[in-house]
């Protein structure tokens, strides 16, 4: 039997591992690496390859960079590739009817959760914001919808206390890739049912904007421990320290809750060594590793060196970004 072609659909850092994964493989193909156009960055606004790119020129292979994949030039262009499946990882475009219709197998997908929760952009930042126990990668079939369609396999994972955003998605990204190999010889060969997905329990994982990074003292310090966890390493969470002339900036990289002593929102309770704790709506968040703006990343010791704070001293309570309810927007 030839290897089964394949033309692969991705651009963030999550798709890497699948790409890899399948160019590793001999049972597979890879005619051609679409990915996003090469985007302007940093400071100097260089243009430069997205992750995806960076590793298909790596492996040797055929990349392809349309603008919009839906124009009839492109269309064509992966028709006259003929492949027998398309494979979409974190592409950032959603990939139109006739490109859906080309490969006999239709094209399916990796989703950073286990659907029908948490679809949408951010499956894997809004996870830990809910507290959610666990997640997962799901393999399903692509149809019109927002990832609606059929699920092919799923694979859970246990969202440990030491996770964060990073930890979680470099995981993720590593299970998708192991069950995508697996999955995909199952499915052409029709040994896999599709499974519809149901729409009870379907929730969206809206996109993450740097808004959400700011910290409500007001809310649980439970809630603002997963808030730190689940947008480390972007955009992260930051909250304003009352100082003369104007409130300093301090982002806050890693914390831990306390149960503590009460106090008013925002007031510190302590700052040691051990680490600067807050009082929040509920229990206390201790601050562990935080960033001064314009500065670098310190321990709350090495920070407190510099800029000794005392209990009774306040962060201003900023009006917040509102919480997601648990378990997501509904669908």
């Amino acid at each position: 039997m030839h290897p089964m072609r394949i033309v692969f659909f991705g651009t963030a850092e999550l798709a890497c591992a699948s790409l890899e994964a399948l160019a590793a493989a001999p049972a597979f193909s890879l005619l051609g690496v679409v990915t996003q156009p090469d985007r302007p960055r940093g400071r100097d606004l260089r243009l430069q390859h997205s992750p995806v790119k960076a590793s298909a020129l790596r492996l040797g292979l055929t990349v392809l960079q349309p603008e919009k994949c839906r124009h009839p030039d492109f269309i064509q262009v992966i028709q006259s590739l003929r492949p027998d499946i398309g494979v979409v990882v974190a592409y950032g475009q959603i990939l139109p009817p006739a490109l859906l219709r080309i490969p006999p197998h239709g094209c399916v997908n990796v989703h950073a959760s286990l659907l029908p929760k948490y679809r949408g952009a951010a499956p894997i930042q809004w996870a830990i914001l809910n507290d959610e126990p666990e997640t997962g990668v799901t393999i399903m079939q692509i149809d019109a919808g927002l990832d609606t369609g059929a699920i092919l396999s799923t694979e859970a994972t246990r969202i440990l206390p030491d996770d964060d955003a990073r930890t979680l998605h470099d995981r993720l990204a590593r299970s998708g890739a192991d069950l995508l190999v697996r999955t995909l010889p199952e499915h052409v060969s029709g040994r896999i049912e599709p499974r519809p997905q149901p729409e009870e329990g379907a929730t969206y994982a809206r996109k993450i904007t740097k808004e959400d990074g700011r910290l409500d003292w007001n809310r649980p310090a439970r809630e603002l421990w997963n808030r730190v966890r689940g947008l480390t390493p972007w955009p992260g969470t930051h909250a304003h320290l009352r100082s003369d002339p104007k409130p300093m900036l301090l982002k806050v990289h890693q914390a831990s809750v306390r149960p503590g002593p009460r106090g008013a929102a925002g007031e510190i309770l302590a700052a040691d060594r051990a680490g600067i704790i807050v009082a929040c709506g509920e229990g206390a968040l201790c601050l562990t590793v935080v960033q001064r703006e314009g500065g670098r990343r310190l321990t709350a010791a090495e920070f407190l060196a510099g800029h000794p704070l005392r209990p009774g001293q306040r962060f201003e309570n900023l009006e917040a970004a509102p919480s997601e309810p648990a378990g997501g927007s509904k669908v």
